[in-house]
């Protein structure tokens, strides 16, 4: 089963806890503090792999999960690392996040990786925190949660000439004659119903691949027929064999009608350098239809016969010398890319939102991400927050906004009442 779409969700795992404990053995009563750091959590890692050539594993919705890291014990003993999870993906696939569909990355080459979710660091134990001014300190950090996202992943053939055309116009037949593909052939629409991926050899020695799409329609840009899927497979391709039927009532009308729709899809598509062949050049009155079609497009059009095998070699080194200077078309506009945020201290820490009268909502990645850390089942670890709190100011922010006594505000889950 050919799959090419799908959608899954990774979730890496959480930090382990840094453990609060003190030595107590029988010649130490006083030991001091002895809690262990907590271990990392598993990360979720996308690998482009030759063992797989699609997407066929995935095709429910599937969820990865990773462990969570353990958590640091007494007599500062650290926490055990979970295990990272690799997912093996077929070259070719394309990683988009679903929430807004931008680009993450392009898996193109065998071996490749790339970090998808990455495990919580591990908490830091009450031992990491011992000073010379408190030396039984009864703070510990927890372990910072994972990294849970929804996945789009899309197989993108990496074909060197993509064959394009109406339905039936003797697609499937050129490329099952020129390479070794089993491609399906019929005389009724969209025989091909995926893309079919063939190696041709020149007998020069030469080799380059070819990829039989399905059938275009007017209207494939917007979905209709199997237009998407037929569009996404060549958007890698450098080289276009356009295919126009010399049988057919009008060949002129069926040429604009897919630049037309090459042109709406985008992605380049129209730029790519073509190859236009004159298909079922066997057919009575073929060879009128031929001139005259010459003549309004006032481009070079080459003749084709798979009945015969003529022209088949003349095409074929017109496809490899266009390929020695094709350029490497990016299957993602450049705004697409996934934008990384660096957070300096410049940014902005934390934000307070008024959902309702008298509830305040504090957000921010940065102040969610140290509250995270912070254990606050202790006294000491409730102050540190408070201080943290009071350090960065929202206590001000608050009395701005016009908080009252007996205001309640959240941080996440914890929630606590506001006095002046």
């Amino acid at each position: 089963m050919f799959i090419d779409r799908t959608i899954i969700e990774v979730r890496s795992g959480k930090g382990g806890d840094g453990a609060l404990t003190f030595l107590h053995e029988k010649n130490r009563p006083l030991g001091g503090p002895s809690g262990g750091n907590g271990g990392r959590g598993g990360s979720i890692y996308l690998r482009c792999s030759s063992s797989t050539t699609t997407l066929v594993n995935y095709r429910h919705s599937k969820v990865f999960i990773a462990e969570n890291g353990e958590n640091g014990g007494n007599k500062l003993q650290y926490g055990k690392d979970a295990k990272d999870i690799y997912i093996d993906l077929p070259v070719g696939t394309v990683v988009y996040l679903e929430s807004n569909h931008s680009f993450i990355c392009d898996l193109n080459k065998v071996g490749e990786t790339y970090l998808i979710a990455k495990g919580g660091r591990g908490g830091r134990g009450n031992a990491c925190f011992k000073n010379a001014r408190n030396k039984a300190p009864k703070i510990a950090e927890n372990g910072l949660p994972g990294e849970t996202k929804r996945l789009i992943l899309e197989l993108k053939l990496l074909a060197d000439v993509g064959i394009i055309g109406l339905p039936s116009v003797g697609k499937s037949t050129f490329i099952s004659c020129v390479s070794n593909s089993k491609a399906e052939i019929g005389d009724y629409p969209f025989t091909t119903i995926v893309p079919n991926l063939g190696v041709t050899y020149l007998k020069d020695g030469s080799s380059f691949v070819l990829a039989d799409m399905p059938g275009l329609i007017e209207g494939a840009h917007l979905g209709k027929g199997l237009g998407l899927a037929f569009l996404r497979h060549i958007e890698r391709t450098r080289v276009l064999i356009h295919m126009v039927d010399m049988s057919r009532e009008n060949p002129y009308q069926d040429y604009l009608t897919i630049r037309k729709e090459l042109e709406e899809y985008g992605m380049n598509l129209i730029d790519r350098p073509e190859v236009i062949i004159a298909s079922k050049m066997d057919e009575e009155g073929a060879n009128e239809k031929l001139k005259e079609f010459e003549k309004k497009i006032n481009k070079k059009v080459y003749p084709l016969s798979c009945l015969t095998n003529d022209g088949i070699d003349e095409i074929l080194y017109k496809c490899k010398d266009l390929l020695k200077d094709a350029p490497v078309f990016p299957i993602y506009k450049e705004e697409e890319k996934e934008v990384v945020i660096n957070l300096d201290e410049s940014d902005e820490i934390f934000d307070i939102v008024k959902e309702k009268e008298h509830l305040f909502v504090i957000k921010g990645e940065r102040v969610e991400r140290t509250y995270d850390l912070i254990n606050i089942s202790t006294d000491e670890g409730m102050m540190r927050l408070i201080t943290y709190l009071n350090k960065i100011g929202v206590d001000e922010r608050l009395k701005e906004m016009g908080a009252k006594d007996g205001d309640i505000v959240k941080l996440k889950e914890f929630e606590f009442e506001y006095f002046e």
